[in-house]
């Protein structure tokens, strides 16, 4: 039973990621135009059609302003919490708007995505899993530090978007003011090179095949910094980094026999500050 993957967009300038099997897919937000979403889906050779919901992590531009369109022109239900569709401050048909519950599984066709609270600089952020049998993805950028939901779930995972969003060097010596450093590096803003590859070598499980690094700073990150950091450290993992300006390729993402079925969590980590600045 396999799951197909792609990074539509990752990065301040828009985040999307597909996740899907033979039948149906979901959206994991949609921060790029819903012109972008069909060309890249399609250049890709996947189907809009399986799409079946789009799922939103938190409020931030980045996430969410491709949602209305792209909803609206296919009648995609929307799975939102009530606080951030407040914060999103989109109209959208009532018919397509969904809610979801920390760690309660919702059923799209066979895939099951799971959602838990995560440490983020926005109202009320979630990270997802989504899984199809016993495979499991996970959708896991925005932490602004890891937290014992990220870390039970990260153990389930054959694969995961995990965001390596800057480098502490290039942050600190980089062009943005005090402040917004300190906002990143805060505990509510994004996971370090550091920090990402310091959660991946402690929490990756033995079956875990794909690692894709999601939302690089532009001005504070190098791709193939990331790269290389995390290759050495791979393990026969096949290491990605998602690119902000056009999809990843397809992967084909596959259970090895005796996986554990995946379970849950109700461990919610503290109240996040809102706080709408992108990073």
């Amino acid at each position: 039973m396999s799951v197909y993957i792609t990074s539509l967009n990752s990065g301040s300038n828009g985040n999307c990621y597909y996740v899907g099997n033979d039948n149906e897919a979901v959206l994991v937000d949609v921060g790029i135009s819903c012109k972008e979403v069909e060309t890249r889906i399609n250049k890709l050779g996947l189907s809009l059609s399986k799409v079946k919901a789009i799922f939103v992590s938190h409020e931030h531009t980045d996430h969410v302003r491709g949602i209305p369109v792209l909803a609206s022109k296919y009648r995609l239900p929307v799975y939102i919490t009530t606080n951030t569709l407040r914060n999103c401050r989109f109209r959208l048909d009532k018919q397509l708007l969904n809610t979801f519950q920390a760690n309660e599984p919702v059923s799209i066709g066979s895939l099951k995505v799971t959602a838990f609270p995560k440490f983020h600089d926005a109202v009320d952020p979630y990270s997802f899993v989504v899984a199809n049998g016993n495979v499991r993805v996970g959708v896991f950028t925005d932490i602004g530090a890891p937290c014992e939901n990220l870390t039970h779930y990260f153990k389930q995972c054959h694969a995961a978007f995990l965001e390596s969003n800057y480098d502490e060097v290039l942050l600190e010596k980089g062009k943005y003011p005090y402040y917004l450093k300190n906002r990143i590096r805060s505990g509510h803003g994004h996971l370090s090179n550091t920090q990402a590859l310091a959660f991946f070598k402690e929490h990756r499980p033995a079956y875990m095949s794909h690692l894709i690094l999601s939302h690089l700073s532009n001005e504070n990150n190098c791709p193939k910094l990331v790269y290389d950091l995390f290759s050495e450290h791979a393990n026969n993992i096949e290491i990605i980094v998602a690119s902000r300006f056009e999809a990843t390729p397809v992967y084909t993402i596959a259970a090895l026999e005796g996986a554990p079925v995946m379970s849950v969590i109700n461990l919610p980590p503290e109240p996040a500050i809102t706080q709408m600045t992108l990073f």
